[in-house]
C-alpha cells in the first residue's frame, strides 16, 4: 500500500508514483502567500469554487483554519451549498478588485462549517440528479417551443435549488417554463443563459494543441475575436481550423495580436499602391516578424512579386506623394517557389462566416458535369444517326448498279 502526500500549496496529490489535481481543477488560482503566518489572519474573505467556474466570496466568520482544498459548507439562499476553497487571505481582495466586485453591492455571506460526511452524501446524491435533470429539462423547454437549449444543470449542496444554465440566440421569455419545472422537480428553479464561449468552459475538451481548453482553465473573461486576427498573423481564413468546440474563433488567436500590432505600427497601408516607372505594384502579403511587404504587379495574383522592407515601401510612397518615381521598385524578386508559401487571401475571402457550411445548397450541377452530359448525349446522337446513313448509301448504291 503507498501513502498519499499533499504539496503544500494543495493543487497536486502525490500517490501510485503520479501527481493528481485533487481539486476542481476549473480556473485554478495559485496562492503565493498562503505560508505566511500573516497571510489569513489580515482578512476574513475567502474564496470559494462550486462547479465547473462559478465562484463566489464569503466571510470566515468562525475563524476555521482554512487553507486551499478545503471542502466547506457555506450559506445560500435556501439552505447551504457545498464548495472548495480557492484561495485565502490577502490575495482575495485582489482578486475581486481584479473582477470589478464592489463590497458595497455584493452580498457577503457566511462559512458555516468543514464539510461533514453527511454533507458529502447529500452533495453527491443531488450531484447524480443532475444528468438526468438535464435530459428531462431539455424534452420540457422543447414541448413548449421554446428557442432555447438547456446546456447544464448545477444541484446546489443540500439538493433544494438547482441553477439551469440555458444558451439563446434571442429574447426568451420562460415564465411558464419555471412553472414546469418548478412542478417536476420540486425544487427551487434559477435560469441563467450563457454564451457559446461559456457552455463550451463549463463542459470542458482538448484542444487541438493537446491540452485542455483554456476557457476552462484560466481564462476568467471572454474577449470577441474578430477576423482581423488571424489576417494580422498571416493565418489562413480557414473556417474548420480556425473555430473551436464553441463553433466560434478560437481565443488563442488574440494572445499574439498585440505581438503583430507591435511589429506593423510603421507598415504602410495595404490600400497604398506603388507607383514605379516599370508600373503599379500592389500588397500581396506581409511577414511582420520577418519584417518584409511583398507587393505584386498584378491586384491580387502573385505576379512578378517583389518583397521590400517597411522602409523601403514608406520611403517609395513619399517619393509619389512628392509626384516622383522611382525606375524600378527594387528589392528581393520572389521566386516560385516561395509564392506556394504565401497564403492567398483573394481565395479565402469571404470564408470568414464560420456558419457558411450550414447553408443548404441547391440542386445546381457543376459546370463539368453540365460539360460531360452534353458531351454524352450528342456523341450518342451520333451514334444513333450513323447507321441511319450506312444503310442509305448502301440502298443508294445497289438501286444504281441494278
Amino acid at each position: 500500500m503507498q501513502d498519499n502526500f499533499t504539496l503544500n500549496n494543495g493543487n497536486c496529490e502525490l500517490g501510485a508514483g503520479a501527481c493528481r489535481r485533487n481539486s476542481l481543477h476549473m480556473l485554478p488560482v495559485t496562492d503565493w502567500l498562503q505560508d505566511l503566518p500573516e497571510n489569513i489572519s489580515e482578512t476574513d474573505l475567502v474564496e470559494v469554487q462550486f462547479k465547473n467556474t462559478r465562484k463566489g466570496y464569503y466571510h470566515n466568520s468562525e475563524h476555521l483554519p482554512l487553507k486551499k482544498g478545503d471542502t466547506i459548507a457555506v450559506e445560500a439562499n435556501p439552505g447551504h451549498d457545498i464548495g472548495e476553497v480557492t484561495l485565502t487571505g490577502r490575495l482575495v481582495a485582489l482578486q475581486m478588485q481584479k473582477n470589478h466586485i464592489d463590497l458595497a453591492r455584493y452580498e457577503i455571506r457566511n462559512i458555516y462549517r468543514f464539510a461533514t460526511e453527511q454533507d458529502l452524501r447529500k452533495r453527491d446524491e443531488a450531484k447524480a440528479k443532475e444528468q438526468q435533470t438535464m435530459i428531462r429539462a431539455r424534452q420540457l423547454a422543447k414541448d413548449l417551443q421554446l428557442q432555447m437549449k438547456i446546456g447544464d444543470v448545477e444541484y446546489q449542496g443540500d439538493g433544494t435549488k438547482a441553477i439551469f444554465y440555458y444558451i439563446a440566440d434571442e429574447r426568451v421569455d420562460f415564465r411558464q417554463l419555471i412553472k414546469v419545472y418548478a412542478e417536476t422537480f420540486r425544487v427551487r428553479i434559477e435560469m441563467k443563459q450563457i454564451g457559446a464561449r461559456q457552455e463550451a468552459g463549463r463542459i470542458g475538451g482538448t484542444g487541438p494543441c493537446g491540452r485542455e481548453l483554456c476557457c476552462s482553465t484560466w481564462l476568467t473573461n471572454f474577449r470577441s475575436v474578430s477576423t482581423n486576427a488571424p489576417r494580422l498573423q498571416n493565418i489562413s481564413l480557414n473556417p474548420q481550423k480556425l473555430a473551436g468546440q464553441c463553433a466560434k474563433l478560437k481565443c488563442c488567436l488574440n494572445f499574439e495580436v498585440p505581438v503583430y500590432e507591435d511589429a506593423t505600427r510603421d507598415f504602410p497601408d495595404r490600400r497604398i499602391t506603388l507607383e514605379t516607372q516599370d508600373g503599379t505594384w500592389y500588397f500581396f502579403s506581409a511577414n511582420p516578424l520577418q519584417r518584409e511587404i511583398t507587393y505584386s504587379s498584378a491586384p491580387g495574383k502573385p505576379a512578378n512579386l517583389h518583397t521590400l522592407s517597411p522602409e523601403q515601401a514608406n520611403e517609395i510612397i513619399a517619393m509619389n506623394n512628392e509626384g516622383k518615381k522611382p525606375y524600378t521598385l527594387g528589392g528581393k524578386e520572389t521566386t516560385a517557389e516561395a509564392v506556394e508559401n504565401i497564403p492567398d487571401y483573394q481565395n479565402v475571402v469571404g470564408q470568414d462566416d464560420l456558419t457558411r457550411f450550414d447553408r443548404k445548397r441547391g440542386n445546381r450541377d457543376n459546370k463539368g458535369q453540365r460539360q460531360n452530359r452534353d458531351g454524352f448525349r450528342q456523341n450518342r446522337d451520333n451514334r444513333q444517326q450513323r447507321p441511319n446513313r450506312y444503310n442509305r448509301d448502301n440502298r443508294d448504291n445497289r438501286n444504281n448498279n441494278e
